[in-house]
């Protein structure tokens, strides 16, 4: 899978390709379905197939102060793409003059002129253009005119009810991972290298690895089991999801305690699989007091998962 980072740089080798447009944000058993589709009609077609996205993603610009919590960061993203045998995801930059393209404008100068799609393949509440006045009904006169096709992708449901990422968001928060796991057809994972951090874990006894996760907000918060990979084998750990309150933190911050293990993580790319959440995060009265609460909650979860 090759990343195409902006327009700009499409080649020829792109072109004529079949296309799917979104966020992605979850890359759920709705999105699954759309790529599936992506590849199948790409194979029929003898064409490369192709996933656009954008950075930041829209809503992120447009909402400035209540940005969505993103279920997966875009390496994330890029890594499970990467294994639903996608040829290109290009990755175009959400800029004012990008937000401002009308739909008619994103259709001729950015579909038909620079990309010169065969074939469209979006889901049923694909919106686009400036104020979203572009759907699929404009596409497919469009596609009239230019000699593409155009596919819609319906809704799964799970339950009656529809997944989306956000539905998926809201699962997280309320820390019910085995329903946000069925939806998105994975289990939940967090994935970040091991930063240099304020190194109080070490003072009070009970060290902690920090990670860059790469995030405007975490779709969780608390304390929880977890799942550490990307070490000699998989370990159970502690992890704190939030902003640190008893230390004055501003967040988002996450880092995890892991059990049995000694060594050193600094640098290390680690993802950490959220298992159970043990306790909301709190603020406690002294640095001492803390230190208890976490030997309770390593505690807790050498009780439960028999570590």
């Amino acid at each position: 899978m090759q990343l195409i980072r902006g327009i700009y740089n499409i080649q020829s080798k792109h072109r004529n390709m079949v296309l799917t447009i979104g966020n992605f944000d979850g890359l759920h058993s709705g999105h699954q379905r759309i790529l599936s589709a992506l590849t199948e009609q790409a194979a029929l077609l003898d064409a490369p197939s192709c996933v656009m996205l954008f950075e930041p993603q829209p809503k992120e610009k447009l909402i400035a102060n209540k940005k969505p919590a993103r279920i997966y960061n875009f390496r994330e993203k890029l890594q499970i793409l990467a294994t639903l045998g996608i040829d290109f995801v290009l990755c175009q930059p959400f800029t004012e003059h990008f937000r401002q393209l009308s739909a008619e404008e994103f259709i001729c100068d950015v579909l038909i002129k620079k990309l010169e799609i065969q074939h469209l393949i979006i889901g049923d509440d694909f919106q686009f253009g400036c104020d979203r006045k572009g759907n699929f009904n404009l596409l497919h006169h469009f596609s009239n005119k230019f000699g593409f096709t155009i596919q819609q992708s319906s809704t799964i449901c799970c339950e009656t009810e529809r997944v989306s990422s956000s539905k998926i968001r809201q699962l997280l928060k309320e820390a019910n991972f085995s329903a946000a796991n069925k939806l998105l057809g994975r289990p939940f994972r967090l994935s970040g290298r091991v930063i240099k951090g304020n190194e109080l874990g070490q003072t009070i006894g009970v060290p902690t690895a920090n990670l860059h996760i790469k995030r405007h907000e975490l779709p969780i918060n608390g304390v929880f089991a977890v799942r550490v990979y990307g070490l000699d084998k998989p370990y159970f750990a502690v992890a704190n999801a939030g902003i640190k309150p008893t230390v004055s933190g501003t967040g988002p911050s996450f880092e995890v305690h892991i059990l049995n293990f000694e060594g050193n993580l600094y640098g290390k790319l680690l993802t950490v699989e959220l298992l159970e959440k043990i306790r909301d995060e709190k603020r406690f009265s002294s640095l001492p007091v803390l230190k208890q609460a976490i030997e309770q909650d390593i505690l807790t979860v050498k009780q439960r998962f028999a570590v």
